[in-house]
């Protein structure tokens, strides 16, 4: 249940809080008060979009805030699915725009749009101004039978779903393989060619890297051969002047008279350490010294080597681990093309498979709907009696349809209609007006929310086209529904406002030389003024003002009587 509507610095609006309880919860006002924009900032917290003027002006921020109580497993479910557990039973949405970017919040932890209108989708059902048009399309019928009938219905077409993701994929994969049938031969000379041309190189993890580090020593080989030889010869023994025959000389002076001073000793060894050390250094450098030297046949076999590990790197994808992944899909390649006629074989065999699993879902969810149909048709014709339909027939046809497979299954459903005795049923596009398609819509809304999880429903105008008799029949279907779900109604009818168990008056007033939208829930004499100005506009005589409490005594009488629909 919607607990609370917090809107700030929204168009008109600079700060209102709306408390709401169980129950019809009316929003009456002049036109351009503000009704709507309310309605607005609900559907802007719930994740649709707004206008980027929408922040008030002279306003730094817009925020909306709905606070609501979990009341069901299913909303537990999606909650905890989002991993946005409810704190104390609340769940606290909040959206604020700044600068023209907008930010989502649910009980304090950022969430996507996506998110929302998830979360938004198991606890409010939104029926805008114009949603009844939507009756007027056949895809419409479709999600409300689907809707009708519920969880078994929604399992059959999630199991579809992936069938149908993967037979349009084995679709594309053989239309593919028809298409390039022609071109095989081609096709496989050229992944041959290719493999071949990997395969001969023999290629070894790692080798360019050491051919890399070979190529770049040769080519360098004189200029590091000139000074190893200074090295060589500066720290060896050969000449008089090296640092070997130094050093050399050094530990014989020690060692003749190490035996004078003990502390002679430590010296003598380090030194003799040192001695040991060069030694060792002018070997190994004597080694790789000779290491420099090399045929120019070697030289020419790496820079070639090197060379064609390029070529295939250029090739290949740039490493030679890409190259060699390429060798293998080549080779997957090349046994596909080789026996291309099995494998085209292999792939009607697995596309035909999977298009009689989508059949065979389809077909259920088909008689499924075929099923329930005529029970929420049914349903549907009573609501329609209590919405002064008196003789209206209403019908639901599912046509099947085997060569038009959907992600949805591959049905079209119809609404049909007759809302006069001796007339055949007709779609509703050819026969109901504007005030006819929306009593259809409540009526919907009231026998499928006796199925549904979402405890808050929201009309925003459903009066639209109707008056007088039937004014009062949408009021008592309002009542009824809000006996089992809390209900929010915007009206300009008082037939409808009459029946408000909690009423606010949306109204403007100017501040300071600002227009601001204010809200104020009505009570006692409060509302009687107010229907009698939805009744009669700006003379409120006592003839008005009596039949305004004529109203609401008939309204409460109604909602004591305590019928339940």
């Amino acid at each position: 249940m919607l607990q609370s509507i917090h809107v700030k610095n929204i168009a008109l609006i600079d700060e209102v809080e709306i408390e709401l309880d169980q129950g019809l919860h009316i929003l009456s006002g002049e036109t351009g008060a503000g009704k709507s924009i309310i309605i607005d900032a609900v559907n802007f917290t719930l994740g649709k979009r707004m206008p980027k003027d929408v922040v008030r002006e002279d306003a730094d921020y817009a925020l909306c805030e709905l606070v609501f109580t979990v009341e069901n497993e299913k909303q537990e479910e999606v909650l905890k699915d989002l991993d946005l557990p409810a704190e104390d039973g609340l769940v606290i949405m909040q959206r604020k725009i700044t600068n023209g970017r907008s930010i989502s919040r649910v009980n304090g932890e950022n969430v996507s749009t996506a998110a929302l209108k998830e979360l938004a989708g198991v606890l409010i059902d939104i029926h805008g101004q114009h949603e009844h048009q939507s009756l007027l399309y056949e895809k419409k019928h479709r999600e409300i039978l689907d809707q009708y009938c519920g969880p078994e219905c929604e399992a059959l077409k999630g199991e579809l779903k992936e069938a149908y993701a993967r037979y349009t994929a084995l679709s594309s994969e053989l239309e593919e393989a028809k298409e390039h049938a022609a071109s095989r031969e081609r096709d496989l000379e050229l992944a041959m060619f290719e493999a071949e041309e990997i395969e001969q190189a023999k290629i070894v993890p790692g080798e360019d890297e050491q051919l890399e580090a070979d190529y770049n020593k040769m080519v360098h080989a004189k200029r590091i051969l000139e000074a190893v030889t200074n090295a060589h010869r500066n720290t060896g023994y050969d000449m008089s002047d090296s640092a070997g025959n130094a050093i050399g000389r050094s530990v014989s002076e020690l060692r003749s008279v190490s035996d004078l001073d003990p502390e002679l000793n430590d010296l003598l060894e380090t030194l003799t350490q040192i001695d040991d050390l060069l030694n060792d250094f002018n070997r190994s450098v004597a080694d790789y010294e000779k290491s420099l030297y090399f045929e120019d046949d070697t030289f020419a076999q790496t820079e070639e080597r090197l060379n064609l590990l390029n070529k295939l790197k250029s090739k290949y994808g740039g490493s030679l681990q890409s190259v060699s992944e390429n060798l293998d899909a080549l080779k997957e390649k090349i046994e596909k093309l080789s026996d291309y006629e099995a494998y085209l074989t292999d792939l009607s065999r697995r596309h035909q498979a999977e298009k009689e699993t989508c059949l065979a879902l389809c077909e259920k969810i088909s008689k499924l709907r075929s099923r329930e149909a005529g029970a929420l048709a049914e349903e549907l014709c009573a609501s329609l009696k209590d919405l002064n339909f008196l003789d209206a027939r209403f019908e639901i046809r599912v046509s099947p349809d085997p060569d038009a497979i959907t992600p949805e299954g591959y049905d079209q459903v119809s609404f049909l209609i007759s809302t006069n005795p001796g007339e055949k049923v007709k779609p509703l596009v050819n026969v109901a007006s504007g005030g006819e398609l929306s009593r259809i819509m409540l009526a919907l809304k009231a026998v499928l929310s006796r199925k549904d999880e979402v405890t808050t429903l929201i009309f925003d105008e459903i009066d639209t086209g109707i008056s007088g008799v039937t004014a009062a029949k949408v009021s008592e279907k309002l009542s009824d529904l809000a006996k089992i779900h809390q209900v929010i109604c915007v009206t300009h009818l008082p037939q409808i406002a009459s029946m408000a168990d909690v009423h606010y008056e949306i109204s403007k007033s100017v501040n300071d030389g600002r227009t601001v939208t204010e809200v104020k829930r009505l009570e006692g004499n409060e509302r009687e003024r107010e229907l009698a100005r939805m009744l009669s506009g700006a003379q409120l005589t006592d003839a008005v003002m009596q039949n305004a409490r004529e109203m609401i005594k008939r309204a409460d009488g109604y909602k004591k009587n305590d019928k339940i629909m």
